[in-house]
């Protein structure tokens, strides 16, 4: 039987966008997805079509692979099917809505957008264009996090009351970054809250709203340390949502920051990042939010499991790495990006139009929590970048 073929097109080459196109080169069949397949087969630069030539040689683009020097050509390009946008958060609503007026399906790097209304109007031109828009918060999709959310509408640790997570990483933002580098630029929406927060926030959501038969929004109270150029450093978040048909009412603590650690020594002795809490037990997952790869279920009577949950790939002697920020993983072991490009094949393929673990209300939801976190504690991000205008020049 022929396998589903996914054409992917790549919006824009720096450090995300080559760790999510290098991940799509195994073959799926080394995690067990026999079914689909991916294939790179565009890419674009907003510096130049070089830059785009470079980046597929790089994450081993298919042959003939076109390298455009604007993204403008990318989104006309018949034989792409899918794009992914991996441009700042700042850029997303811009790029998002480029590719869906010319009719393409889109994976958005998280956060979505800067605020929800941004969201808001991308959903509605993805309905009006009738295609796929995923957010592509890829932790949802790895087995750790379905065997978490499994555990759950199992009823095993018994009714849900609390989850506590936690992404903070000793970044030191005045040594560590330059006052234009996305993660404190107000320009690029920069702070912790829409780069790491969202993950904290991740784990909060899909164990107390996606778990859920009825879920309800929370309420949200927030405090906020500000960095010198105004964006966050650290953040905490207390969401309460309300009773439902299976549980009462619950707790989400989310906490993020540049200054601590979640994993301090770098060989878990802290205990786990993340914590949700049931009447009859509770599961840990640790350190870090967005590619754990050990879970613990505790249990009151007694039970103790812990997993180990390795990313797959080609393995060892296949002359293949995937990495992010400098540092890569193990020859042969992927970095989980796949998990969520598989998601958007299986959509495609079955004619969905979001995705499985993550609704597009649901991203609507979230992304307004971070609205209101940001109101709270007056964190403004420069028109240019919350603007429904389109096109705007960024």
């Amino acid at each position: 039987m022929s396998k589903f073929t996914v054409k992917w097109g790549i919006l824009a080459t720096g450090g995300i966008a080559e760790t999510f196109a290098r991940d799509l080169w195994p073959n799926p069949e080394c995690r067990g997805v026999k079914d689909i397949e991916h294939k790179v087969v565009a890419a674009a630069s907003s510096s130049s079509a070089k830059r785009a030539q470079d980046f597929l040689k790089e994450v081993r683009g298919v042959e003939g692979a076109k390298a455009y020097g604007s993204y403008e050509e990318l989104v006309k390009d018949e034989d792409v099917d899918i794009i992914y946008i991996a441009t700042p958060h700042s850029h997303h609503y811009q790029n998002a809505m480029l590719c869906l007026e010319a009719g393409k399906n889109v994976l958005c790097e998280k956060a979505f957008t800067t605020n929800a209304p941004q969201l808001e109007a991308l959903i509605k031109k993805a309905r009006e264009k009738k295609v796929f828009l995923m957010e592509a918060v890829w932790t949802r999709y790895f087995p750790l996090s379905i065997y978490v959310r499994d555990i759950i509408t199992s009823g095993k640790i018994g009714p849900v009351s609390r989850t506590s997570a936690d992404l903070s990483m000793h970044m030191l933002p005045e040594k560590t970054f330059e006052d234009t580098h996305r993660m404190v630029n107000p320009d690029l929406a920069g702070g912790a809250l829409l780069d790491l927060g969202i993950y904290a926030l991740t784990w909060v959501f899909q164990t107390l709203y996606t778990t859920q038969s009825d879920p309800k929004p929370p309420t949200v109270l927030s405090t906020m340390r500000k960095y010198k150029l105004g964006t966050d450093e650290q953040t905490s978040m207390l969401l309460t949502f309300p009773p439902t048909s299976s549980r009462g009412e619950a707790h989400g603590i989310a906490t993020t920051g540049m200054r601590t650690s979640a994993d301090p020594d770098g060989k878990a002795s802290a205990g786990p990042a993340i914590r949700v809490q049931g009447e009859k037990g509770e599961i840990q997952i640790y350190h870090p939010a967005f590619r754990p790869t050990r879970t613990k279920l505790v249990l009151a009577d007694g039970t103790v499991e812990d997993k180990e949950w390795p990313q797959p790939g080609p393995g060892e002697g296949s002359g293949w790495k995937d990495g992010f920020g400098g540092s890569f993983q193990p020859e042969g072991e992927g970095q989980g990006m796949f998990w969520e490009a598989d998601e958007c094949a299986f959509a495609l393929k079955e004619g969905r139009k979001e995705g499985k673990y993550e609704s597009l209300e649901e991203s609507l939801v979230i992304m307004r929590v971070m609205d209101e976190v940001r109101e709270q504690n007056g964190l403004k991000y420069p028109e240019k970048i919350e603007t429904l205008e389109y096109p705007v020049k960024l």
